[in-house]
């Protein structure tokens, strides 16, 4: 387990207590001369490790240190003023989402001439605020009272019934074989939600693109087959990632991910998937869903199914780009240097040497006149265990 999973455990973990002794901490330096310093968890790949036991990167002992002076004082007062609107929030149970803090926040200095040093240009300037809390209290921003707008991924299936708790206490109960064409997408933190199966399921197929799921949908794969399929929207959100890892815990369902052959992908969607990301190292306990295998496209199904790749030029800016990282991460992430993830790492350095690419739409035309071949392949490469 690691230490900030150990931390958020901790029955008297409260992130009003912290934020006050933070604050005092910091008045009392200033009243005493002297210069306050706060130190936040390194959310960065060198600070990241892979444990193969648990399944996703976690943080090491590094810490970022901001000392007031006169390129940190903006820095450390917008903190202050961020946690001053986040605590008013915590006092009286109020959620908002990033957005509506920024926007908060600035009706509060526009209202306010003295706290005009402290406006935010754009919101990805309060949103940086926001997550150096998190990383400074070391706790989810939703322990913050503050989420993110997204949703998880488009979810369908015939036998999956999802209880949520309201505010109030009353259940809520969705089963989702009611929903008809409509996708149920779950809220921001569905750890707060249960699932439950009408009977037992034999599998849960991560989509890359939402539009091929879509097409799966309408084809009748979940109708045919006892499983949840799931729109993942391209790079996982915290969302999609949290929703996966609920359906791994609870379920305890073997999961696959469906998507392209090619190096962004592998580095930026499946492994954010599988093992979380080096910016959200205090998240990815509950926010990756380690158990998940890559089920395709892979590098033999090329010619196994005679689908049609092409190649790619490292001239190509977004290709060249992509190519460049995977020998990065080939030589510096913890998750593809680890051995149980040599496979992967295989399908990397394939990439690197072939400099070709596959999508997965590639599967529908192996047979274009028959809608169900996509479907036949992927049932029988889970059946064949064709995936790594």
């Amino acid at each position: 387990m690691s230490k900030e999973t150990a931390k958020r455990n901790r029955k008297d973990f409260d992130v009003g207590k912290l934020t006050y002794a933070l604050c005092d901490r910091l008045l009392t330096d200033l009243e005493r001369a002297r210069r306050p310093v706060l130190k936040a968890t390194k959310c960065s790949l060198d600070n990241s490790t892979y444990n193969a036991n648990v399944g996703y990167l976690v943080a090491g002992d590094k810490k970022v240190s901001t000392e007031l002076n006169v390129s940190s004082v903006k820095k450390m007062s917008r903190t202050v003023f961020m946690l001053e609107l986040i605590m008013r929030n915590i006092n009286v149970g109020a959620i908002n989402t990033k957005r509506e803090l920024y926007y908060i926040s600035k009706g509060e200095i526009k209202h306010n001439p003295a706290l005009k040093p402290l406006d935010f240009e754009d919101q990805t300037e309060s949103d940086s605020i926001v997550d150096f809390i998190g990383e400074l209290l070391e706790c989810y921003r939703e322990d913050l009272n503050c989420y993110a707008n997204d949703r998880g991924g488009q979810t369908y299936s015939q036998h999956l019934i999802v209880e949520e708790t309201m505010p109030n206490g009353e259940k809520a109960v969705i089963d989702l074989s009611k929903l008809g064409t409509s996708p149920f997408q779950p809220k921001n933190r569905p750890q707060n939600l249960r699932l439950k199966a009408k009977k037992k399921m034999d599998f849960c197929l991560i989509v890359e693109s939402e539009g091929t799921a879509n097409t799966l949908v309408n084809s009748g794969f979940t109708k045919r087959n006892k499983c949840i399929l799931i729109g993942a929207q391209g790079v996982p959100s915290n969302a999609v990632r949290g929703w996966c890892k609920l359906i791994q815990t609870q379920l305890k369902m073997p999961l696959y991910f469906f998507g392209d052959l090619d190096a962004y992908t592998m580095q930026n969607i499946f492994r954010t998937l599988k093992a979380g990301s080096a910016a959200s190292l205090i998240r990815n306990s509950d926010f990756s869903a380690p158990e998940v295998r890559f089920l395709g496209v892979l590098p033999e199904d090329i010619k196994k199914y005679d689908l049609p790749d092409y190649g790619v030029r490292e001239k190509d800016v977004q290709e060249g780009r992509a190519l460049k990282k995977a020998r990065d991460v080939l030589a510096n992430d913890p998750f593809f240097k680890d051995k149980k993830n040599k496979g992967l790492a295989n399908i990397l350095k394939w990439l690197i040497k072939n400099k070709r690419r596959c999508e997965q739409q590639a599967y529908f035309s192996v047979a274009p006149d028959d809608p169900w071949m996509p479907e036949k392949i992927i049932l029988d490469k889970i059946k064949r265990k064709e995936f790594v």
